[in-house]
């Protein structure tokens, strides 16, 4: 029986995508072969099937893992990366994208503008082989939130399709650049935009809006991939129709239950307002179909003026991926009063819990507890603080409710001091990774606090609908980020990196045992999977705030790619002495630095398309 056991184990480490037990591609072993090494029996399934030198979308997977297979850099060599190339796109604002590559091209995606690139990984110097500028409209620029940033593209059916902040989703041939579709999502004037990155399945996409400061009604819709048209949108408040909640629903919490609760958990007439948007993550469970997702802060985000539960915003959605109908939900943070979004990604795993094998999801929110939910009903099964926290005693199991300190709820027009997290949380939207090596999560997380002072605000559509004054600094210990690794089984962290700066890249964890993430002041860092260790580090020329991501080259290697520049709500810590200048630099790194893309008395001039969007202001229709 032990044997058995043993070998379906072993079985599942192995099920990665197109790959044989110890299959080799171009001198690279791939994982698998050691697997039998895993620190834990804690797996995830890695469809769909994209080629494993090969990354397509933001997450690389459904389960929103951003775990490589690849092999050829690792824990023991790691030490001789060098930068191989670089390509700057010349936008100075927030690049918190990875890159995408599929068939020796790659392809990026910037802050507004939102211009596209195609590079050529065959030719020397990687050369742009299109790009293309869809001119959104300048008005969103005074819409967005925290920066014009980007959360980059998919690529799906020979499409590379993507967000503009200006509420349209497009869809571009990724062999030519030429726009396939562009759709209208949502009404910039009104302060909705759109930064999240899209998530394909099939011929669907799913986009969302952003916006939760400005009084929007929060959504997230499904668009067919061919034509661009919209098959179905589900609202964060409202009606039970509004929010696609019908006889199939069923939360595990009894509070969740009723009829219309959108609407009653919200003073009159305000739940279509509540905001609830939807701009960050979504994962997908292919043996369900269902799609995971988590909502954001409620609006205004001065709590006195909006009483109630305010749902389902702060919140996670389980939802039938072809129809949109909520299977379940849970609500991290009732009546929001700190605006601890619930966005972040939620990663779906296999684990060993109590006896009992679970499928469940893994969600770092931003009220700075870890949650591990069983996926299926919405049951919350550990609820531990990962960062340091003082607006709740804790999490109770048995109802799912936070124990909130009533000490550290705010009161309009009077100052509340160290209020920990701040509002972008113990960790904001930078996404984790996981290891099946190890059975640990990877995540850059925030050790910060705030002084907060409410101000109860109007609303007027496309303004501000806020009202809060925050003061943000270092938590005790007075870094201001970490790199941790989290046991989702026990509920706590297997090791840590203090980090002076913020810690707001997302993390991308290999085979080769490392994993590698960034700082806001311009680190890119890559630590042993097992014990943390810092085995190399390279100083970049601005921030950290996007994504690394890695892929097999044309020529065989294997390269980590990371963009530098910092932006988005990095700015926060801006005036700590050492905060780096903005930049808008790709660098992608091999060992030795080697690659086809430079060499002596190299001299090569080859491209197919311009550097540039066309000069008329600022991207947009004059």
């Amino acid at each position: 029986m032990l044997l058995h056991a043993f070998a379906a184990f072993a079985r599942a480490c192995l099920s990665l995508p197109g790959l044989a037990p110890g299959r080799r591609l171009a001198g690279i072993a791939l994982a698998g072969t050691a697997c039998a090494v895993c620190g834990a029996a804690t797996t995830a399934s890695f469809a769909p099937d994209t080629p494993p030198g090969e990354w397509h979308m933001q997450s690389r997977d459904y389960a929103n893992t951003r775990y490589s297979v690849l092999t050829q850099v690792n824990a023991s060599n790691v030490a001789k990366l060098r930068p191989a190339w670089t390509f700057s796109d010349g936008t100075q604002n927030g690049h918190e994208a990875a890159p995408l590559v599929a068939n020796n091209t790659m392809y990026l995606v910037t802050p507004f503008p939102n211009i596209a690139y195609a590079l050529d990984l065959t030719k020397p110097g990687a050369p742009i082989k299109w790009s293309f500028a869809p001119d959104p409209s300048p008005v969103s620029i005074g819409k967005a939130c925290c920066d014009t940033v980007n959360r980059g593209g998919v690529l799906v059916d020979g499409k590379l399709i993507y967000n503009l902040l200006d509420n349209h989703t497009i869809a571009v041939d990724a062999a030519t650049g030429k726009e396939l579709w562009r759709t209208r999502m949502g009404d910039v004037t009104r302060g909705e935009t759109m930064t999240m990155a899209p998530f394909a399945v099939g011929k669907r996409v799913y986009v969302g809006n952003s916006g939760g400061e400005l009084g929007v009604w929060g959504w997230i819709a499904a668009l067919d991939v061919v034509t661009g048209k919209e098959l179905w949108r589900a609202y964060s408040t409202g009606t039970d129709e509004e929010v696609r909640i019908g006889a199939g629903f069923r939360p595990f919490y009894d509070w969740m239950k009723g009829k219309d609760l959108g609407v009653s958990t919200w003073p009159p007439g305000m739940a279509r307002r509540g905001a609830g948007a939807v701009w960050a993550w979504i994962s997908y469970d292919p043996e369900s179909d269902t799609i995971y997702y988590g909502t954001s802060n409620p609006g205004p985000r001065v709590p006195t003026q909006r009483p109630g539960y305010n749902l389902w915003t702060s919140a996670v959605f389980a939802r039938d991926a072809a129809t949109g109908m909520a299977r379940w939900a849970y609500q991290f943070t009732p009546h929001d009063q700190w605006d601890y979004d619930g966005v972040n990604e939620n990663m779906l795993l296999d684990l060993d819990f109590k006896g009992q094998r679970r499928k469940v999801l893994v969600h770092f929110d931003r009220n700075a507890f870890a949650y591990t939910m069983d996926r299926t009903t919405g049951e919350v099964l550990v609820a531990s603080p990962f960062a340091y926290q003082n607006w709740s005693k804790g999490i109770d199991l048995k109802t799912g409710m936070p124990m909130v300190d009533p000490a550290m709820e705010p009161k309009p027009n009077v100052k509340l001091p160290k209020v920990c997290p701040p509002d972008i949380g113990g960790k904001d939207w930078q996404p984790s990774a996981f290891s099946p090596r190890t059975g640990l999560v990877y995540a850059g997380i925030f050790n910060i606090c705030m002084d907060l002072t409410d101000h109860p605000q109007s609303y007027i559509p496309g303004t501000p609908y806020d009202g809060m004054e925050m003061k943000r600094y270092a938590g005790p210990g007075d870094n201001w980020g970490e790199f941790m690794a989290w046991d989702p089984v026990a509920g706590k962290k297997a090791w840590s990196v203090r980090e002076k700066f913020m810690t707001m890249s997302g993390a991308l964890a290999t085979a080769g045992d490392v994993v590698f993430y960034g700082t806001a002041d311009g680190w890119f860092r890559a630590v042993d999977a097992r014990s943390g260790t810092v085995l190399w580090s390279y100083k970049l020329g601005s921030g950290v705030v996007g994504q690394p991501m890695t892929y097999l080259g044309p020529d065989g290697r294997q390269y980590i790619a990371i963009y530098s520049g910092v932006g988005g709500a990095a700015m926060v810590s801006s005036s700590m002495p050492g905060f780096p200048p903005r930049g808008s630099t790709l660098y992608v790194f091999s060992l030795g630095g080697d690659s086809p893309h430079g060499s002596a008395g190299m001299l090569t001039t080859e491209g197919g398309g311009p550097a540039s969007r066309p000069d008329h202001g600022m991207g947009g229709k004059q």
